[in-house]
């Protein structure tokens, strides 16, 4: 007998780009998985919403996971526990924002930080303590969500694309795109796809940190003063993984800043650092269009999502370049900073409700699963 599906739930994610937890407190009501229209009877009420930065020293030593290192276990240990600490910190702050008590919550979704990701080699790691958010909190959490897809042969990712086809509609000429550190997208068509496309906010922002110390590149603004490096665009568009047909999924296993220093290396002149700016905001962008030309050919509009869709620089370059309008989720009254943690409470709902939420079409699993491990509160 699966347990009650409507009622309260939390969502926390602090995604590939390490800048901070999102966390969204909302009442879903009951509803199925993807639909071939928006379920009338499903509704999202958003009750409260929190960002909060991650401390230095946690984001630095997360980063730092993402590589071998020195006594991996007990710093992934304690930095899971540091994590879970934050995703307590934001549960706090939600449930005082929303003038709620635990017991009025029926799960947190929380993802925890991927630190690996080789599903080729069957496995994915995210950082996570689930246990402690569970004792921390008093209320019951949903963690692990990618590791059943992975062990039935799949991607274990994207994750989303369930919760986009129940609140946005399946069957609507409809993409959602997430600008995270990795871009992926949704395609609503008659069957539900996904896939990630490559780097959407990573590379700038691990670009800007090396030299100029900021976190990111607010609005572009730095890459606006650049200009874009034919040759290093053309290097970068030659990754072989951008050609593999979905489903796919990546990270900072392969984009990352060694990545790109060996295609800088390999040019006759390396360009200035905001011309590379320039640039990595340019393959971002072709990727992207690329991407969605192949693959949704008769897309009628694309919604962004996601910290990128905050960035002007990159959303004009958008603009440009995709086929078909561009819009962000706002429209459909669906803030974009609250896309991701929405779907993780969402992945929580469906995960007590016995309900699949990882699509074959997505992952390339043999079976769609469900996903998440419970730790009861």
């Amino acid at each position: 007998m699966t347990r009650p599906q409507d009622g309260c739930f939390i969502g926390l994610m602090s995604g590939t780009s390490t800048d901070g937890v999102d966390g969204v407190l909302a009442r879903l009501s009951p509803a199925a998985g993807a639909r071939a229209a928006p379920d009338p009877s499903f509704s999202i009420r958003t009750l409260a919403s929190v960002s909060l930065p991650l401390p230095d020293a946690l984001r630095h030593e997360l980063l730092a996971l993402n590589v071998p290192g020195a006594d991996e276990l007990a710093r992934a240990a304690a930095a899971a526990n540091a994590l879970a600490d934050r995703y307590a910190d934001a549960v706090e702050a939600l449930l005082a924002r929303a003038g709620l008590r635990a017991a009025d919550v029926q799960a947190i979704g929380a993802h925890g930080q991927t630190v690996r990701h080789a599903p080729e080699s069957g496995y994915t790691v995210q950082i996570n303590a689930p246990a402690r958010l569970a004792e921390r909190t008093g209320i019951a959490v949903v963690a692990d969500f990618r590791s059943r897809d992975v062990a039935a042969g799949g991607q274990g990712a994207p994750l989303v694309p369930a919760f986009h086809a129940a609140c946005f509609g399946q069957g609507a000429g409809r993409v959602i795109l997430n600008l995270g550190g990795i871009a992926n997208l949704t395609l609503l068509d008659e069957t539900v796809r996904g896939f990630d496309t490559g780097p959407a906010n990573m590379l700038m922002d691990a670009w800007i940190q090396r030299h100029r110390g900021e976190p990111y590149d607010r609005d572009g603004a730095w890459a606006a003063e650049g200009r874009c490096d034919p040759a290093l665009l053309d290097v970068l568009l030659s990754e072989s993984w951008l050609r593999q047909p979905p489903p796919k999924s990546t990270g900072r296993d392969l984009f990352n800043l060694d990545w790109l220093q060996s295609r800088i290396d390999a040019l006759p002149v390396p360009p200035e650092p905001a011309n590379v700016q320039a640039t990595l905001l340019r393959f971002s962008v072709e990727t992207i269009a690329q991407a969605i030309a192949r693959h949704a050919p008769h897309a009628r509009e694309v919604l962004a999502c996601g910290g990128g869709a905050l960035n002007g620089s990159f959303m004009r370059g958008l603009a440009d370049a995709l086929p078909c309008p561009l819009a962000t989720t706002d429209r459909l009254g669906v803030p974009v900073q609250s896309v991701e943690a929405l779907a993780f409470a969402w992945l929580a709902q469906a995960h007590l409700a016995g309900r699949a939420a990882c699509l074959p079409a997505v992952t390339g699993a043999r079976h769609a699963t469900i996903a998440g491990c419970l730790y009861p509160a």
